[in-house]
């Protein structure tokens, strides 16, 4: 693949909340004071800075997903091969290489000795991104290449990133000299190590070397595709969750309050799109990067449907005991076929799957701060995720060391 890549990375230091975004390996590595979510993140400045206006908290979409235009279900008319859905993200950097719009798109590819493995990479040519199609899992330091790449003299760049990534690059945006910058964001539930993730994929699957394909799906299920053809699924409440070890997703990502990733200017997720994908048009410059995409995209209303409130308070249930250390609770075997048949068809669905993904995310930030690191909550939690746990009874004086925080 005819990639630019980094000379070798300078060494990441030490940093007690960190997912490596690249920042850190940048020349001036104390930008990480200006730039990290998990510092003194300010969302309604950096949400008025990228979009105008910060989000309308009066509008329960805006306080879920933040400042948007529109939002949408989606699907390539001809789905990409080896895209992890149908190819949205890839094909809209593609278009930009192709029609000039930018010099270079700043992304991630598969390590050619781990699949899962993430690599970051500046693709300059359309026809390498399609080696970057798919689904990574693992840290990766995205950002570090912003200075090569205006070392090669790209002015005009596209950015693919998650949201951690995506908070740290809009805070030093201005300082970063570029003439135009695109940002295609998608959302980031959890995260682990690589070396991590292959440890949970050998408690699916015998053979886990063989799995290509893992897809976490609106439906309820977990999508598994292996090297011979064979594809199954497996309901999520039978996966092995209970037997990971507690610390598989870190501090981080348990505490991250940015899943819709809110500073892209077009968002590419799946949690609201049933069955398709769910795009957060967010401001100007992604209608642009829609408009990229002509008749080749198809495009629809997003639905809604059940109710979220019960599957939520379960959730933060189960994370209280999993943050004081005590067994989740485990549904017996001979139920969980029961009720792994009744969620898709009576649990939250579309939007309402996703609002409640997003509450789900928002209280086990403030379970697991709580617990692990309160001194930091008054900086780490913003104002508009109270608003969001409220109605399940957490609050600014739940906590000693979050006062003055309160909405």
């Amino acid at each position: 693949m005819a990639v630019v890549t980094t000379p070798p990375l300078r060494p990441a230091p030490h940093r007690d909340l960190c997912t490596d975004c690249g920042v850190s390996r940048m020349a001036d590595h104390k930008a990480c004071g200006r730039a990290c979510q998990f510092i003194a993140p300010d969302y309604p400045g950096l949400e008025a800075r990228v979009h105008g206006r910060a989000r309308d908290v009066t509008k329960p979409d805006e306080l879920h997903f933040g400042p948007f235009r529109r939002m949408l279900r989606a699907r390539l008319a001809e789905p990409r091969p080896g895209a992890q859905w149908t190819g949205i993200t890839t094909r809209i950097a593609e278009r930009l290489l192709e029609t000039g719009a930018v010099d270079a798109v700043l992304t991630m590819a598969p390590d050619p000795a781990d699949r899962w493995k993430p690599v970051p990479v500046l693709v300059t040519d359309p026809a390498d991104l399609a080696a970057c199609r798919g689904m990574r899992m693992g840290y990766a330091p995205l950002l570090a290449l912003l200075e090569p790449a205006r070392a090669a003299g790209h002015r005009r760049l596209a950015v693919i990133g998650i949201p951690c990534q995506v908070h740290a690059l809009r805070a030093l945006e201005a300082e970063l000299g570029f003439e135009r910058l695109y940002v295609i964001g998608t959302p980031c539930s959890d995260n682990t190590t690589t070396e991590r993730f292959h440890q949970f994929l050998t408690l699916l699957d015998a053979a886990p070397d063989s799995i290509t394909y893992l897809e976490f799906r609106a439906d309820f299920l977990v999508e598994i595709r292996h090297d011979d053809g064979r594809v199954r699924t497996v309901p999520f409440l039978q996966l092995p969750i209970s037997q990971l070890p507690p610390d598989f997703f870190p501090l981080t990502c348990r505490t991250c309050v940015d899943y819709t990733n809110v500073l892209a200017d077009l968002t590419v997720g799946y949690m609201g799109g049933q069955g398709e994908q769910w795009l957060i048009v967010r401001n100007a410059r992604g209608e642009e990067l829609l408009g990229t995409l002509g008749d080749e995209v198809v495009l629809s209303t997003p639905g809604s449907a059940g109710k979220r409130a019960g599957a939520v308070r379960g959730f933060i249930a189960n994370t209280r005991r999993a943050a004081g250390g005590l067994p989740l609770r485990r549904m017996p075997d001979w139920l969980r076929p029961i009720v792994g048949w009744l969620m898709p068809r009576i649990g939250p669905r579309g939007l309402e799957f996703a609002r409640a993904r997003v509450e789900m995310k928002a209280a086990e930030t403030v379970i697991h701060l709580a617990r692990e690191e309160p001194r930091r909550m008054r900086h780490m939690i913003p104002a508009h995720v109270w608003r969001l746990v409220a109605p399940y009874g957490l609050a600014p004086s739940s906590a000693p060391d979050v006062k003055g925080n309160r909405t």
